[in-house]
C-alpha cells in the first residue's frame, strides 16, 4: 500500500512540476522546480523503503539534493547535460547556492505531508 500512495505522489509531482513550468515563469517556476525537485526525491525514497520515517525519508531525499548540486561545481553534470536530456533534468547544469535553501523547503514539506498521512494511518 505505502508503494502504491509513494508512486501516486511522484506523479503528482511530477504533474506539479510540469504544471509549474507551463503557467509559471522566473524566479517562481525556477525554485519550485527546485523545492519540487526534492519532492519527488522523497517520493522514490519513500518508495524505495517503504517502511522508513518520514524523517529519514526528508533527510535522505534533501542529502541527495544537496549531492547533486554540488556535484555541479565539478562540471560534470553540465558536460553530461550537453549529451542527454535525462541527464540535464536529473542533474542539472550549474551551481546555485539558492537551490539548497529551496531543497530544503522541499524536504520539509514533504515530510510533513508524510508525517501527517502516517499519523492518520
Amino acid at each position: 500500500m505505502a508503494r502504491g500512495v509513494a508512486a501516486v505522489a511522484a506523479l503528482g509531482t511530477v504533474a506539479a512540476g510540469l504544471a509549474v513550468r507551463a503557467g509559471a515563469d522566473g524566479a517562481f517556476a525556477k525554485y519550485a522546480g527546485s523545492a519540487l525537485y526534492t519532492v519527488l526525491l522523497c517520493t522514490l525514497v519513500a518508495f524505495c523503503a517503504p517502511r522508513a520515517r518520514p524523517l529519514v525519508v526528508a533527510a535522505t531525499a534533501l542529502g541527495l539534493s544537496w549531492a547533486v548540486e554540488f556535484a555541479q561545481l565539478t562540471g560534470v553534470p553540465a558536460e553530461l547535460s550537453v549529451h542527454s536530456t535525462a541527464a540535464r533534468l536529473i542533474l542539472g547544469s550549474t551551481f546555485n547556492a539558492p537551490d539548497l535553501f529551496w531543497y530544503a523547503v522541499g524536504a520539509a514539506a514533504a515530510w510533513s505531508v508524510h508525517a501527517g498521512a502516517r499519523r492518520r494511518a
